[in-house]
């Protein structure tokens, strides 16, 4: 399994990496050691804390050099007038009656809450590479059954790695 990454998303995790080895595991280890210092470690709240602290710091660089390791790169752009990569698109719901606004992105930075949909999420990827006006079908987990949207506006955008990563 890999995920899609353009080359921002790329990017912006190297410089997460950069950071958590420069910055972050420096200051984990201090805290390591001044709470060390402090004495009799069986009772020590803070050295334990400060351990599991630097541990999750760890975790998370050997996560995001995997993800970049093992990573697709994916081109971000598409035809002028079609759904692609990083564009914001408003959908109509031909069951509910009601229109919502999406940005589709790429797989790590998926976040359904603030909007951010993955193109590999089931409307994410029916979305892709169609045209205002047209009706699409967005199947379910591979059943006969889904639901119908109209695309209603799309906003051509590019990616200036402003959505933030998502963190684990």
């Amino acid at each position: 399994m890999y995920n899609e990454l353009t080359e921002m998303d790329i990017k912006k995790i190297e410089e997460e990496i950069e950071y958590r080895k420069l910055v972050v595991r420096k200051e984990a280890i201090e805290a390591v050691k001044e709470a060390r210092a402090q004495g009799d470690l069986s009772e020590n709240f803070e050295y334990y804390a400060a351990k599991r602290d630097k541990n999750k710091n760890e975790s998370r660089i050997r996560y995001l050099e995997r993800l970049v390791r093992t990573a697709k790169v994916i081109e971000d752009r598409s035809k002028e007038d079609e759904i692609g990569l990083y564009n914001t698109v408003d959908v109509y719901f031909v069951d509910d009656d009601e229109t919502e606004t999406y940005k589709i992105v790429s797989t790590v930075r998926g976040n359904s809450l603030k909007g951010l949909i993955s193109s590999e999420s089931p409307l994410g990827k029916a979305l892709l590479g169609h045209k205002v006006g047209d009706k699409v079908h967005v199947a379910l987990a591979e059943q006969q059954s889904g639901y119908d949207v109209i695309v209603k506006r799309i906003e051509k955008t590019v990616d200036d790695g402003s959505d933030a990563l998502r963190s684990y």
